[in-house]
């Protein structure tokens, strides 16, 4: 698979380095081409780099590995080159106070998806720190990570399902774009509890077994 890259972030950095090691080829583009230079290098399996009109035209797939409200601006104006690709948002409307900067208008994945209407956008990868990511593969408790995963094409979703298993990760069918500020306003309550509480998110779920309630006892002779 093809993939470009926006963005020289930490994001950036620790998807694509998995993506690189999978046999993918990725081009980083940035606005900055020493920053996009640097990083291409350190990914090496003959990276290449560019600026961002470059990456948007290179990949099957483009990565927005770009910060809220950024990305929205990049992808207006590289709307005709992202016209029939994936893109990949894996950005968190998240400001001061850990307060969602979407609440009451469209989700950041439904703002790139207005701004470049010709893409097939697909939400991801928004819900853990860029050093989880960067885990080869992220295992807790003996179980693969699951990432949750949003969009409207089904040829964009079966891509980004693929570059979710190369990250060492499981997909989940998390719904269409509409849900996509779902995910964004999970990641903005989860971030508040492990940043502003030091409380461990997992602990609000029961197991499965037990989130539909508790089963129905079978009568005697039924």
């Amino acid at each position: 698979m093809r993939i470009g890259v926006l963005g020289t972030g930490n994001m950036a950095d620790a998807l694509a380095t998995h993506w690189v090691r999978a046999g993918h080829e990725v081009l980083v583009g940035g606005r900055d081409g020493t920053r996009a230079r640097h990083l291409a290098s350190r990914l090496g399996g003959g990276t290449g780099y560019g600026d961002l009109r470059a990456a948007a035209g290179f990949g099957d797939v483009t990565l927005a590995a770009l910060p809220y409200g950024v990305g929205e601006t990049v992808v207006g104006e590289l709307r005709a080159t992202l016209a029939g690709k994936a893109l990949l948002d894996c950005s968190n409307p998240v400001g001061p106070g850990f307060r969602l900067l979407t609440d009451g208008g469209p989700s950041a994945a439904r703002r790139l998806a207005d701004a470049a209407p010709g893409a097939r956008v697909v939400k991801a990868f928004n819900l853990c720190h860029e050093d989880v990511w960067r885990m080869n593969p992220p295992v807790f408790d003996g179980q693969r990570l699951a990432v949750p995963v949003c969009g409207d094409d089904d040829t964009a979703l079966a891509c980004v399902r693929q570059l979710v298993r190369d990250a060492g990760c499981a997909p989940l069918t998390g719904g269409g774009l509409d849900r996509a500020g779902l995910l964004e306003a999970t990641a903005a309550l989860f971030i508040g509890l492990w940043v502003g509480e030091n409380a461990d998110a997992r602990a609000m779920a029961p197991p499965l077994a037990f989130a539909a309630g508790p089963a129905e006892e079978t009568s005697p002779g039924a």
